[in-house]
């Protein structure tokens, strides 16, 4: 049961965040960066992009709570998120509007070199690596955690991610011409049907739980 919970986590989250789909938009927003800019905003990218979502998983059940919302219609809103970002996935709609953000962010500091290290917290950090769709998913994974071991294994998964995206920014012109233009768009359709899937897992374990709740 652990397994297939971590599994699962693993899964949903690697699939929604996709650390190697954001190679190249590291690349785009750092471009005119020194390898040495490039690695100090990998860093800050991720250690934003983590502090908020392992704040999402520790306090993300007591903001439910707070605004009365069960956990049950978490699941349904937190499945059909993640099932429409599976969609834009398929049709490739999701990397164009990661593509314009990152467009935006180079518009937007391409004359203030100096703040370069700023798009590690916009468009990196936030919504890049913690966007609606991974906290969604932190929280809605933390609220099936079964137990403590299951709930330090999500925080465990949660990290392993991160630490993907920071390689994957370490790594991203070799992933980029490793993969090009086709794979990418094979991998990125696959990984949105696996979503897909999971998204309607989530919906309908949120449905059968509001009927043995009523």
């Amino acid at each position: 049961m652990l397994a297939d919970y971590l599994i699962n986590a693993f899964a949903t989250l690697f699939v929604t965040i996709d650390p190697v789909g954001l190679a190249p938009m590291f690349l785009a927003v750092t471009a005119g960066a020194t390898a040495a800019t490039r690695r100090r905003i990998a860093l800050r990218a991720t250690l934003i992009g983590g502090a908020i979502l392992f704040l999402f998983l520790v306090a993300g059940r007591g903001v439910l709570g707070v605004l009365g919302i069960s956990v049950p219609a978490f699941q349904i809103a937190g499945g059909l998120l993640l099932l429409i970002i599976a969609i834009e996935m398929v049709f490739d709609k999701r990397n164009r509007r990661k593509s314009e953000t990152a467009e935006k962010a180079v518009s937007q500091h391409a004359a203030h070199q100096e703040e370069l290290h700023d798009v590690a917290v916009f468009p990196l950090g936030i919504p890049l690596i913690a966007g609606p769709a991974a906290i969604s998913a932190v929280i809605l994974l933390s609220s099936q955690a079964a137990d403590t071991v299951s709930y330090l294994g999500l925080a465990l998964v949660i990290l392993v991610i991160i630490g993907s995206c920071f390689v994957a920014f370490l790594l991203a012109d070799r992933i980029e011409r490793m993969m090009g233009d086709t794979a990418a768009m094979v991998v990125t359709r696959l990984l949105g049907v696996l979503l897909a899937a999971l998204s309607i897992q989530f919906i309908a374990d949120g449905i059968r739980a509001m009927i043995a709740a009523g």
